[in-house]
C-alpha cells in the first residue's frame, strides 16, 4: 500500500510498501491492510502507526485530520499538523515539547495583541477627547 500525510505546509510522509496501518476516530482504533474497502473517517487528535516493509514501524501523531481509503491500496491523511517519529517514548517527548512552545507562543501573541488593542483605544480615546474641547456642541 501507498501512505502520503499531508499537512497544508508539507508532505510529511510519501510511503510506498506499507503492510498495516492503525489510527483512531471518535469510535476508536482501527487498521487497514491491503485490500480494504473504500474509507473516509475524521481523525481524532492521535498516534497513526504503520509498519512497512521491511518490519520497521513508524509512527506520526496528528492534531485531528481526514483519513481516506482509495482502491485498497492508497492510504491519505490530510491533517493540521503530524509530527513523526519511530519510537513512541520519544514521539511524545517531542509532542509534549512542541505543545508547550505552541503554548507559550500563543500567550506571547495574545499578550501582544492585547498591549495593541490597549494602545489603540487609548490613542482613540486621546484624540476624541482633543477634539471635543475645540469643537463644542453640534448645533
Amino acid at each position: 500500500m501507498k501512505l502520503r500525510i499531508t499537512t497544508p505546509l508539507a508532505i510529511v510522509v510519501d510511503e510506498d510498501g506499507i503492510l498495516a496501518l492503525r489510527a483512531e476516530d471518535g469510535s476508536g482504533g482501527f487498521g487497514i491492510l491491503s485490500g480494504h474497502a473504500d474509507f473516509l473517517t475524521s481523525l481524532t487528535i492521535s498516534v497513526v502507526g504503520w509498519k512497512s516493509a521491511g518490519g520497521a514501524q513508524h509512527y506520526a501523531a496528528v492534531r485531528r485530520g481526514v483519513l481516506s481509503v482509495a482502491g485498497g491500496r492508497e492510504i491519505a491523511i490530510a491533517t493540521r499538523e503530524a509530527v513523526l517519529g519511530d519510537d513512541l517514548a520519544t514521539l511524545d517527548e517531542t509532542v509534549l515539547a512542541r505543545y508547550r512552545d505552541d503554548i507559550e507562543t500563543e500567550r506571547s501573541e495574545h499578550a501582544d495583541s492585547t498591549r495593541l488593542q490597549l494602545t489603540a483605544i487609548r490613542q482613540i480615546m486621546r484624540h476624541l477627547q482633543s477634539g471635543t474641547r475645540g469643537a463644542g456642541i453640534l448645533s
